[in-house]
């Protein structure tokens, strides 16, 4: 069933617990839990916070105690007093968790507070993708850092984050994305119409570009280029076939040839013009790569070889 776009009336973040202690019972039990221990629950239930405020004064001690105290009232106003339509948001395991919170607060043996969720945590938008950490803006991630337990978002940030939630994409990534599609074909026309020798250069170029290593040219044969790479980082050596056509017999003569090498870790076969078969071939083996002219765009955008294969073709 299909989520309604969220439209929260207060954003706070919070920390469950002291180093996120709390972080895995409270998303797995579907609580928030607040750990300003205090035995005034029910005057914060009531909203006297006069006297909650007296308890953390006399707590509090040193030149800034007034503002230290001010501090903890406030993160345990929000909690108690902040409605159900308000979001709150954490981060566990590198990912952006959120919540509504139920208005009840429950206090628990050891004078801690919670408040159960209206729907439990969840870590994906409405369209279900992962809110990981390395695709937030980091203004948001950096809340991370508070060293207290509940506070705002930055007001600039508000609508992001909500969009973020909702799935909403910005007209700015709506018009890089169609600008990248249609860049993405363009580059595909230019690498089929490489010279062989230049293709292999291609693909010695992104093989670099990726940190691996060239050791020879194992192979001179025209449209058919064997290169031989080291992976400095992980010491695996890769056979690299190079071909600007082949059909899925070539592919599987070449697996074939790869499987009676004990000497390499790795099989790469690069090829831009293919038949059905060879884009749909399927095996179980992890050391066994096909880069097909789908992928080979993708790589040469990602390895920053735009400009080089423009000029190639000029």
């Amino acid at each position: 069933m299909t989520r309604a776009p969220i439209a929260p009336s207060e954003i706070r973040f919070i920390k469950l617990g002291e180093q996120g202690r709390w972080e895995k019972s409270c998303i797995e039990e579907g609580t928030i839990r607040l750990g300003y221990e205090s035995p005034h629950h029910k005057e914060s239930l009531v909203g006297n916070w006069d006297v909650v405020r007296k308890f953390w004064l006399s707590v509090r001690s040193g030149p800034n105690k007034e503002a230290t105290a001010t501090r903890d009232i406030n993160q345990v106003r929000d909690f108690y007093e902040l409605d159900s339509n308000s979001l709150w948001i954490t981060f566990y395991n590198r990912v952006l968790w959120w919540c509504f919170a139920q208005n009840e607060v429950i206090e628990q043996e050891d004078e801690s507070r919670i408040r159960h969720t209206v729907n439990g945590w969840s870590c994906t938008d409405l369209n279900g993708n992962k809110l990981s950490i390395q695709n937030l803006d980091g203004r948001i991630t950096m809340v991370q850092g508070y060293r207290g337990t509940i506070c705002g978002i930055n007001p600039d940030l508000r609508d992001y984050l909500v969009d973020k939630i909702n799935g909403v994409v910005s007209k700015e990534v709506q018009t890089a994305t169609i600008h990248l599609a249609n860049l993405k074909q363009s580059i595909k026309a230019l690498v089929q119409g490489l010279w062989w020798k230049d293709f292999e250069l291609l693909t010695d170029l992104i093989f670099s570009q990726s940190g691996w290593q060239r050791i020879s040219v194992l192979g001179q044969t025209e449209k058919s280029i064997d290169l031989d790479m080291l992976s400095p980082v992980t010491g695996k050596k890769a056979f690299i076939q190079v071909k600007s056509k082949a059909d899925i017999s070539t592919l599987q003569n070449s697996v074939g040839h790869f499987e009676t090498m004990d000497s390499f870790d790795e099989f790469f076969f690069v090829v831009h013009t293919t038949d059905k078969g060879v884009n749909e071939f399927c095996n179980n083996d992890p050391r066994i790569h096909i880069i097909n002219l789908d992928r080979l765009a993708d790589l040469v955008i990602n390895a920053g070889l735009v400009r080089w294969i423009i000029n190639k073709r000029s």
